[in-house]
């Protein structure tokens, strides 16, 4: 059964009473029932979203080489109420802007009242800098940041050039809040933070037209970001390591000789010791391709979920075009974050991560992520 949408944009009919006034002149929605209530917080929360969160931490701890632990698990949560609290103080920066562009949004609709949504990116933000001081300190020491950033584009920097890029910082040190709450360093989880950050610059990028369309310039952009961060991942996991460290595997790398701390000389001809059984040469690798197989199919599906929104938003950059790029974008964050996981040799963790994607799409048939 089709349901009829009221003024004020819920699915429950018209309102049964006249709407009243707030104190800052926005209708209070007169609609019945607490589904309703949840209804508009989840739009505002915009909580599909949520599912292309856990694996900023996860990503980070497989970047380290740690496997997650309960300090990893108050990383997620630290993150999870830092990015709500970040879609509650957007709208409620941009309750003037919405009223002319985005009139169905809760706040501007009067279905929220604006002094509820501040209170609440407040209320987020002390319990994830709470959860990440319970972590340790080196996950507070990056939480802090992390909040600062979030704030300081939502009341000031997100309609200025360099939006995007604060943006991109804040989803990296997301990444790097879970390497240091599960082992205490960020150095190695560098690397695939600058990455997602990229990804997270090029989809603020095309979200800055999403409300009245533009240029087919950054969705262009976009695209092509995705291309080469796609051939960048698949590429460092098919590479394999280049350090001499005994990998994860069990085996030694394929560099012709053991690290020097092994029994064989460094400048000993291979050809010296034989030839070596095929089962042994077979099992050498196996861990490693499998890790670069599954790197690769999880590359492709981030790329394979963005690029057809990409094309046509370039082709027509409309604004309901640019808002599903946008909606593309927001979940192809899951398979990079898997693929990333994936490199670093977190297959399982990589597994669980890429099965959020499809609870976040479902979700999102029901709830808009932009």
């Amino acid at each position: 059964m089709n349901l009829r949408e009221s003024p004020c944009g819920c699915p429950d009919g018209p309102p049964t009473a006249a709407p009243r006034a707030t104190a800052d002149d926005a209708p209070l929605c007169a609609c019945p029932g607490r589904s309703h209530r949840g209804r508009a917080w989840a739009e505002l929360l915009r909580l599909p979203a949520l599912f292309s969160v856990p694996g900023d931490a996860l990503a980070g701890t497989a970047a380290t080489g740690a496997s997650p632990n309960s300090r990893t698990l108050l990383a997620i949560g630290s993150s999870l109420c830092l990015y709500e609290a970040g879609m509650a103080l957007n709208d409620w920066a941009d309750r003037d802007v919405d009223a002319v562009e985005r009139p169905h949004r809760p706040l501007p609709s009067g279905r929220i009242r604006p002094a509820a949504a501040l209170t609440a990116a407040c209320a987020l933000t002390g319990a994830g800098l709470a959860l990440a001081a319970r972590a340790g300190r080196p996950a507070l020491a990056v939480a802090a940041p992390l909040a600062a950033t979030v704030w300081a584009y939502d009341l000031g920097l997100k309609h200025t050039p360099a939006g995007p890029m604060v943006m991109g910082t804040a989803r990296g040190l997301d990444l790097l809040l879970g390497a240091a709450a599960t082992s205490g360093s960020t150095c190695p989880a560098l690397p695939s933070a600058a990455l997602l950050g990229t990804h997270t610059l090029a989809v603020t990028t095309v979200s800055r037209q999403e409300a009245q369309g533009g240029s087919p310039l950054p969705p262009l952009a976009a695209l092509a970001t995705t291309a080469f961060l796609t051939r960048l991942v698949t590429r460092r996991s098919s590479g394999g390591p280049t350090t001499g460290r005994r990998p994860a595997t069990g085996h030694w790398p394929a560099t012709g000789h053991r690290p020097a701390t092994g029994h064989r000389p460094a400048n000993r001809p291979r050809s010296a010791t034989g030839p070596r059984p095929a089962g042994l040469r077979a099992d050498r690798f196996t861990g490693r391709d499998s890790g670069a197989l599954l790197t690769t199919a999880l590359s492709a599906a981030y790329a394979a979920t963005t690029a057809r929104p990409y094309f046509h938003a370039t082709l027509n950059p409309s604004p309901p075009l640019t808002q599903r790029a946008v909606g593309a974008g927001i979940r192809a964050t899951i398979p990079l974050q898997a693929a990333l996981t994936a490199r670093s040799r977190g297959t399982v963790t990589a597994l669980l991560i890429a099965a959020l994607a499809p609870l976040g799409a479902r979700f999102a048939k029901k709830v808009s992520v932009t």
